[in-house]
């Protein structure tokens, strides 16, 4: 029988400065995620706009981070490629 990891889902999304992301999952840990590789692949490339980046929000179902139809990133990554950090700690790096 294969399991599925679970992972915890996205409560809230803040852009910061840089490119980053800092989420804050629903068992109260927070990542801030770097978004800037992800910028040379094309479907990424529209956050090089600041005003698009700024669009980030957590999916409805806290599945992931949405900017429009066509960019997300899912919960999962974010969970394993963001960087742990105190929500306090990410505020001081603004």
């Amino acid at each position: 029988m294969k399991t599925t990891a679970k992972y915890p889902k996205i409560r809230n999304v803040s852009p910061k400065p840089g490119k980053t992301l800092l989420v804050t999952f629903d068992n109260g840990d927070s990542r801030l995620y770097d978004c800037k590789p992800l910028l040379d692949k094309e479907v990424f490339r529209p956050l090089r706009e600041e005003a698009i980046f700024r669009c980030a929000h957590a999916d409805s179902h806290g599945h992931g981070v949405v900017w429009n139809d066509d960019i997300d990133l899912a919960e999962s990554e974010i969970w394993l490629n963001g960087k742990f950090t105190e929500p306090d700690d990410a505020l001081d790096k603004q």
